[in-house]
């Protein structure tokens, strides 16, 4: 879908001071390092153009949620000097973000220079959306420029009340991907599917609404899908489930029973799962098929398979998909054209004694192989939320896939159909 909003490459920037809100909350080690740039890497077509058509360019972000408290572990200094060496130039830091200091460093600046204010957050005003902090940015330039996706879905100073003081538009990260999601969405390559994971439903419920709408292959993963488990009499030990959400867990099942009898919808929730008693590297695992069967028929035969194999036990977790599962899901993928995929099918923070995949990563690295091709077909993919994100991050496989979201909240906002008032507040395309 076209983007609606005005962009830089709408106006002319040559010699004007442009405000950036831009999305630096990146990972930092406990000695303040950088430990994932890939939320700066992706802010510099729009720093890069700004800076070769001539705009005195100033940054602002926010870092973690130092709740309006200056703390030096939250300081954007790092990401300066991040910044710096990925643009090939010296990028100014100043310890301010609004006020005569930051007024000060502005000044200085001449065509093509960068300066990073300080975190956003250290100022309460922030969150709080204040006209008079948005007021106070807006001082700092002549332009506004939207390109911090991640901060979008939100109504802050430096995402909708700046924008009511001088001229606002979208940088390229965020045209890029409010048109990529939009296109997912509304005017897929078909068939297509949507693969959500993660721990609520209530987190999750506009997106499984929109997709079981208008998907062609719907499939449940993670810790929400024990929730629908418990709302089909599905045993599932100690495993993560919010029983207040069950009725809600029924709601959508109807839903989606209602579409499938149509014969436009495949909705899918795991039949088999890894378990263990505890989320740890050393845990020993098991599979239990409470669908099929068939795992615990080759496991036991020519003995019938015990009770214990197809039922997770009192004392179990469900940690992942099984293969039955990962299977199934492997193999839908062969035939789409698009797969939205948002959260992980297991607990993939847990690391593995034997390499890189731990324990309970088996279903999300499934999912991975499938989208990349590895079993033949190659789907344009959109992949969003936290988790998913930082796992594909982690293992360097980022540029693979056809769009990985910067914006987790913002990517589920954007797919549940709503609106994004950082998007918004900025100007229409004439």
């Amino acid at each position: 879908m076209a983007f609606t909003k005005q962009t830089i490459e709408d106006i002319d920037v040559a010699g004007k001071t442009v405000l950036v809100r831009a999305d630096f909350n990146v990972p930092l080690s406990d000695d303040y390092k950088i430990t994932d740039d890939y939320r700066i890497t992706q802010a510099l077509p729009t720093i890069s153009y700004l800076i070769e058509h001539g705009a005195k360019v100033v940054v602002c972000s926010h870092l973690g949620r130092p709740d309006g408290v200056v703390m030096a572990e939250y300081s954007l200094q790092p990401v300066a000097k991040r910044l710096g060496e990925l643009l090939n130039k010296p990028v100014i830091f100043c310890h301010e973000t609004v006020g005569d200091v930051a007024k000060q460093a502005v000044e200085k600046l001449k065509p093509g220079d960068v300066l990073l204010l300080e975190n956003l957050r250290f100022a309460s005003a922030e969150e709080l959306n204040d006209e008079s902090f948005g007021h106070k940015l807006a001082e700092l330039a002549d332009i506004f420029v939207q390109d911090g996706f991640g901060v979008v879905h939100r109504a802050h100073a430096s995402t909708e009340a700046v924008t009511r003081f001088i001229p606002s538009v979208a940088g390229l990260l965020v045209a890029k991907e409010v048109a990529t999601i939009d296109t997912a969405i509304e005017d897929p390559q078909r068939p297509l599917m949507a693969i959500i994971g993660g721990a609520k439903i209530a987190d999750k419920i506009g997106i499984l609404r929109r997709f079981i709408e208008i998907a062609d292959v719907v499939v449940v993963g993670g810790a929400m899908a024990n929730t629908f488990l418990l709302a089909k009499d599905i045993e599932i030990g100690k495993s993560l489930a919010n029983k207040a959400d069950v009725p809600l867990a029924k709601e959508i099942l109807a839903m989606a029973e209602k579409r499938s009898k149509e014969g436009s919808l495949v909705f899918y929730l795991p039949q088999d799962g890894v378990v263990a008693k505890k989320i740890d590297s050393g845990t020993r695992t098991r599979i239990v098929d409470w669908g099929a069967h068939t795992m615990s028929d080759i496991e036991h035969y020519p003995k019938r398979p015990p009770q214990k194999s197809v039922q997770v036990q009192f004392d179990e977790l469900i940690l992942d998909i099984g293969p039955i599962s990962g299977s199934f899901i492997a193999g839908a993928i062969q035939s789409m054209k698009t797969v939205v995929w948002n959260g992980a099918m297991g607990v993939t923070e847990t690391k593995g004694l034997h390499g890189p995949i731990g324990p309970f990563a088996h279903g999300t690295e499934t999912v991975i192989d499938a989208l990349l091709g590895s079993y033949g077909n190659k789907p344009f993919s959109v992949i969003g939320g936290g988790d998913t994100v930082g796992y594909i991050e982690g293992h360097g496989l980022v540029g693979i896939f056809g769009h990985v979201s910067t914006g987790g909240g913002a990517s589920m906002e954007l797919m549940s159909g709503k609106t994004l008032p950082g998007v918004e507040a900025l100007m229409e395309k004439k």
